[in-house]
């Protein structure tokens, strides 16, 4: 079975058997969220006494071939003393977050990778692309190490969602010679 039709067949059963939808994103299975994260953005700051950086305007983050844009991140770290750098330990995300790595591609309001556990959450109208497979609902989760992705139809407590609050998507079928 190609890689697709695991796709489409586990979202199709995890839509009809769970209250949220499960798909296999095996781009982003074993993703390294040990690599070094590097920052563009419009404007920096860095609040030392708060350990955080608050980095806004056309942000564009990247991890190991993992790429995050959005309006607006805050980055929560710690600086232990007698270590050399700083460990990055969450970055939440806002307005228009995008997480794309190679053929699949996540889109929602607001987003929270945390780096320690190895997941991104997103909330807010969210929706996974992969090739033309589409989910959406209204909260996603991706475990970055096993490469599953989670999508429920409301993204509880958070105040926004998928209208009508179910999970929703369109895959796309294999061309079969009708005889």
């Amino acid at each position: 079975m190609n890689r697709f039709a695991r796709f489409a067949l586990g979202a199709a059963l995890g839509t009809a058997l769970l209250p949220g939808a499960s798909a296999p994103a095996q781009v982003l299975k074993n993703h390294d969220s040990n690599a070094p994260v590097n920052f563009s953005a419009d404007r920096i700051e860095v609040q030392d006494r708060a350990d955080r950086v608050v980095v806004s305007g056309n942000v564009h983050v990247t991890q190991a071939g993992l790429a995050l844009d959005a309006a607006r991140m805050t980055v929560a770290y710690r600086n232990e003393s007698g270590n050399t750098g700083i460990e990055i330990d969450r970055i939440d995300a806002s307005g228009d977050v995008v997480v794309t790595k190679g053929y699949e591609t996540a889109r929602g309001s607001v987003a929270i990778y945390d780096l320690n556990r190895r997941l991104i959450t997103m909330l807010g109208n969210v929706q996974l692309v992969q090739g033309a497979n589409r989910l959406t609902g209204g909260r996603l989760v991706i475990d970055l190490r096993t490469g599953r992705s989670t999508v429920d139809g409301h993204a509880t407590g958070s105040g926004v969602g998928n209208a009508g609050g179910r999970v929703t998507g369109t895959f796309t079928v294999p061309q079969r010679d009708q005889k």
